[in-house]
């Protein structure tokens, strides 16, 4: 099932994503009007982000298809929230490109992820009290 997810639905999709964009982007008049655009830069580098979190995904399938577990339980789950931090930084900028000054968004996005890392070693911290009770 992890192959099928995988190799037929994750891989095309990334792939055909960004043959798309790129011609959206390059081949047409709103996409380069786009590229000019400050907001446009930062979602791009956010997207490269997410290309590059793909790859680490890729790799540490391939491991764990091999039968090396490199990462510990609590890395895999906050790894796992970083896809969301990033999809959710470039839909925020899409959103918010014009209506807030998106140097304010970004910061929101860090100061947030930056949060869920706190609450997610609060919570480690509390289980861990806990299971030794």
């Amino acid at each position: 099932m992890t192959y099928r997810l995988w190799y037929i639905i994750t891989w095309p999709s990334a792939i055909l994503t960004g043959i798309f964009a790129f011609w959206m982007l390059f081949f047409t008049d709103i996409g380069k009007a786009w590229l000019l655009m400050p907001w446009m830069r930062v979602k791009l580098v956010f997207v490269l982000l997410l290309y590059l979190y793909h790859f680490k995904c890729h790799q540490m399938y391939l491991q764990l298809q091999k039968g090396e577990v490199k990462h510990t339980s609590n890395f895999m789950r906050l790894w796992n929230e970083g896809a969301t931090l990033i999809l959710f930084a470039v839909v925020f900028l899409v959103i918010q490109k014009n209506a807030v000054n998106w140097i304010y968004g970004v910061l929101g996005i860090f100061i947030f992820s930056i949060t869920i890392m706190l609450g997610f070693k609060i919570y480690k911290r509390i289980r861990e009290l806990n299971s030794e009770q």
